[in-house]
């Protein structure tokens, strides 16, 4: 066993990069124009259509898809744009097959849904490659909000609200805007710097100011905000990782999922990333299965992901477990985490099985490893925060904290489900409530 603190299984370049660029192409490439008509004729355009009640924004489902089929991609866009101005990074990352798509008619009578997120990127990617943006803003209001955070949340809240006519500065920890769409979500959902180019097209309405490297306690504080904003949205998101809880969890080789995800997103040669030879990833949910996959497609020999319960139980979708065996990644449930073994790295990790309930089952099983990821959820973190509940910032159907005048949404929020486009609509909701409020 080597005395370095560090695995000598982990390595950079197990992989050509002619095989790293295949592994990270687009997972779902854009329709061509033929191929996005045929997709639209199969809508059947239903009046009262359930694919409208399943999406958190409220798109007009069969609108956009009638235009594309008349040949106005242009127009479906701004259909889209109208709801969910990030409709771009939704197309690609929304669960589509639990949400519009799982309800689609075509679903329930053939088991063949009509392709609705694809459908949806077309029309989106059309507009957005020509540069231009679709709404303007009205007269100035004279009123300036603050909107802390720069992901989903507080992207939509910023664009309404600059839409409305009021000056909106963006304040974010990192070094760049985007929140869990440039730093959170696997790079074969979004290529080409997506996330990045579409922060810059939704910038364009004006009115927008992004400070960056400033959050709540470092740069800002909720009590000066305040005194020099008339309004103020937290979009914060969850920026605490939860802990395994083990003896040795601070061994080399253990890491966040999240900060293996975000360095791979911001990584300019894919090449030059270590991965571990066994990568053992533990949790169950969408950000457990990125990284999984992404470990395996960098050049890993084995990847397991382990999640405590049962695979009905996991967060991730059945396509998106599927798409993780498809790659070779071994998954494995009812076995929760129990010690970590090695001298100095991490060597191995044991797991107990349990039963549904996680009970104890007594049996145990030790799985080889050379790096392993944290995925079991993450925290809010910050301090002079408006009042919790659940862990989470606590807030009524409009978005408003116990604070007066402040407002959140998205993942630090009580809101709704974790997920990029429930963030959107409750920014957006949130942004009109502000203005409602403010132009009483």
């Amino acid at each position: 066993m080597s005395n370095t603190p560090f695995s000598e299984g982990i390595a950079a370049g197990r992989l050509k990069p002619e095989a790293l660029a295949e592994n990270f192409g687009d997972l779902h490439p854009r329709l061509d124009d033929h191929e996005a008509l045929v997709a639209a004729d199969r809508c059947y355009f239903c009046h009262d259509a359930p694919c409208m009640t399943a999406c958190p924004t409220d798109i007009d489902i069969p609108l956009f898809i009638r235009q594309i089929a008349t040949g106005t991609p242009e127009a479906a866009a701004r259909t889209i744009f109208s709801q969910n101005i990030l409709g771009g990074m939704c197309a690609r990352v929304c669960p589509t097959e639990t949400l519009c798509e799982e309800v689609c008619v075509r679903e329930t009578a053939e088991g063949k849904p009509v392709e609705i997120g694809r459908l949806q990127r077309f029309a989106t990617d059309t507009l957005v490659d020509t540069g231009v943006h679709p709404f303007e803003r009205d007269a100035a209001t004279g009123k300036k909000i603050a909107v802390v955070g720069a992901g989903p949340a507080g992207l939509s809240a910023a664009h309404r609200l600059a839409g409305y006519g009021h000056d909106v500065t963006v304040f974010d920890a990192r070094a760049k805007a985007g929140g869990l769409n440039e730093f959170g979500i696997a790079a074969y959902k979004s290529v080409d710097s997506f996330a990045e180019r579409e922060v810059d097209w939704l910038l364009k309405i004006g009115g927008i100011t992004v400070e960056t490297g400033k959050s709540l306690g470092d740069g800002i504080t909720l009590d000066g905000l305040k005194a020099e904003f008339d309004a103020v949205f937290l979009g914060i998101g969850l920026g605490g990782v939860n802990a395994l809880g083990l003896e040795g969890e601070d061994k080399a080789g253990i890491e966040a999922a999240t900060d293996f995800i975000a360095d791979l997103r911001q990584a300019d040669d894919l090449a030059k990333l270590p991965i571990g030879r066994d990568v053992v990833v533990i949790g169950g949910g969408m950000t457990a299965v990125d990284a999984a996959v992404q470990a395996k497609l960098l050049g890993a020999l084995n990847v397991s992901l382990v999640y405590r319960r049962g695979k009905d139980r996991m967060n991730a979708s059945v396509f998106e477990q599927d798409l993780a065996t498809s790659k070779g990644v071994h998954i494995i449930t009812n076995a929760s985490p129990k010690a970590v073994i090695g001298n100095g790295a991490v060597r191995e990790i044991e797991f107990e099985y349990t039963d549904d309930d996680l009970n104890p089952t007594g049996q145990t099983v030790r799985l080889a490893a050379d790096q392993v990821f944290k995925a079991i959820g993450q925290t809010l973190q910050g301090s002079d925060l408006p009042e919790l509940e659940w862990g989470k910032i606590k807030v009524d159907d409009t978005g408003r904290s116990s604070v007066d005048g402040v407002w959140a949404g998205g993942d630090c929020a009580t809101g709704g489900d974790d997920l990029t486009v429930t963030a959107v609509a409750e920014g957006r909701d949130a942004a009109e409530d502000i203005h409602a409020t403010l132009m009483a």
